[in-house]
């Protein structure tokens, strides 16, 4: 009797303690903790470039007829869920864009301080390096649907080209934001719809051209948004 007694009280203060541990592990919030994903979509970026200062002629260079980049584009995603309450969250987070976009054309004009065109070339220019960390605020509808919003900074670089100007890059940040969408899918993976939008900020961009007159001081900025689906794991 003592015996069974014995047993029964052992059987009672184990369960009591994977019922406790069990307690103390489980998350407020089931979207909290640290997740990976991958996307995939569409983007399209809207450069502006001013007029710059070609000192040699004691001139001015333009920029007319700059189409957007439109691409497609991959997202790499990591980042951590904290937990508010069992329905609000802030996350942190950083994004990475692999590869480069496709290419876009504008045209670069050079005129004189007469007003004379003295040159015209067709620029490409693509956009690689494009990055992204943010901020995260979330609402869990439940433990298999999650709303958030994105709030960060970004930047990216443009490379750029012409039969007179030797391959050059120019540098833009800027501030993002975004909004998106995540369904489980199973008990681990989730399935993610984003849209981003991106406003960079005027820098002074300068390039050098094959017969080494120096187009200094040109203003560059621009936008961009993108489109994602893709599939993410919830650790």
């Amino acid at each position: 009797m003592n015996k069974l007694k014995t047993i029964s009280i052992a059987a009672a203060l184990a369960v009591a303690g994977i019922t406790s541990a069990t307690a103390q592990s489980a998350k407020t919030n089931p979207w909290e903790g640290a997740y990976g994903q991958l996307a995939i979509g569409y983007g399209v970026f809207t450069p502006s470039l001013g007029n710059g200062v070609v000192a040699a002629i004691g001139g001015t260079s333009t920029a007319t007829n700059v189409n957007s980049v439109k691409t497609g584009l991959g997202n790499v995603v990591g980042g951590y869920n904290f937990s508010i309450d069992q329905n609000y969250l802030i996350g942190v987070g950083a994004s990475y864009y692999p590869g480069a976009s496709s290419t876009a054309n504008g045209t670069l004009n050079v005129i004189t301080a007469g007003g004379v065109t003295a040159s015209t070339t067709v620029a490409s220019y693509n956009i690689h390096n494009l990055y992204n960390v943010f901020l995260s605020p979330g609402y869990a509808l439940d433990k298999d649907r999650l709303a958030y919003a994105k709030l960060g900074y970004t930047g990216s670089t443009i490379g750029i080209s012409s039969p007179t100007i030797p391959y050059s890059t120019i540098n833009l940040t800027g501030a993002t934001v975004g909004f998106g969408y995540k369904q489980m899918i199973s008990p681990t993976l989730y399935a993610i719809g984003e849209v981003n939008y991106a406003s960079y900020s005027t820098t002074t961009a300068s390039v050098t051209t094959t017969s080494g007159a120096v187009i200094s001081s040109v203003p560059a900025k621009g936008t961009g948004t993108d489109f994602l689906i893709g599939i993410g794991y919830r650790f």
